[in-house]
């Protein structure tokens, strides 16, 4: 069971980066993810991830006919390396030392893109990235920027529909892997459900809003959630060291 107060806090957390996810593409679990941490540890990575899932499918079912699937799928084959590897590490490392070097490799991507350091998108950076967003996905959910900061130069629409169609194939890797792991529970599936009302109601606003972003817009507010995501898992882990 899931405390009432508990539930209330983690279903707006989780509205709030729904609504995120479907106006960029990404996002739910770059503001929820360090949020839900401080709520209740036990909501991260999993439930996280079935909440991206959820949206990531209510997201590409909107962009359908804008979706380019060419190279996505080295994305998707670095995921799995990366993903055992995110596992691995949450079972033998303490997680202040994987937020600090979480929130580093971030904080490094969005100088990078500030800088207008153009990475090519191949078969070698898609590998790359995916292994990245498995690292980062199976230890804290928050496995989009990697790939989101590859792709920034997309169409608004094209982008949403790329990173959503990742987020389908990723999240069932991702959950496999905790699965076998056993850091996915019975306990997990029926918060992720509880959780279900507010990623629809997310989304549902968000397609109110979503022909009002552009471009332009859509690669500022990624690299400024990849720096809150950074800034706010920097803090915790800080905290918890000390």
């Amino acid at each position: 069971m899931i405390d009432p107060i508990t539930l209330l806090l983690a279903s707006l957390i989780i509205f709030c980066g729904a609504l995120t996810q479907s106006l960029i593409g990404f996002g739910l679990a770059v503001v929820a993810s360090p949020l839900l941490y401080i709520v209740d540890p036990s909501l991260v990575p999993a439930p996280v991830i079935m909440m991206g899932f959820s949206i990531a499918l209510l997201t590409l079912f909107r962009e359908r006919n804008q979706l380019e699937f060419n190279g996505l799928q080295y994305a998707l084959l670095g995921r799995i390396p990366g993903g055992i590897l995110g596992a691995s590490l949450i079972i033998i490392a303490p997680q202040p030392i994987l937020g600090l070097a979480i929130a580093g490799i971030v904080a490094l991507a969005v100088g990078l893109s500030l800088l207008k350091f153009s990475i090519p998108v191949n078969r070698f950076t898609l590998f790359s990235a995916g292994v990245l967003s498995g690292v980062f996905g199976n230890i804290a959910a928050i496995g989009g920027p990697p790939l989101a900061i590859l792709l920034s130069g997309k169409d608004a629409s094209q982008f949403r529909a790329a990173l959503s169609a990742f987020f389908i194939f990723s999240s069932i890797i991702a959950l496999t892997i905790l699965g076998f792991a056993g850091l996915l529970t019975l306990k997990h599936v029926y918060i992720s459900l509880m959780l279900l009302p507010s990623v629809i109601l997310g989304y549902v606003v968000a397609g109110r809003l979503v022909g009002r972003v552009d471009k332009q817009k859509t690669r500022m507010l990624t690299l400024l959630l990849c720096a809150i995501s950074a800034t706010i898992l920097t803090i915790k882990s800080m905290i918890e060291l000390a």
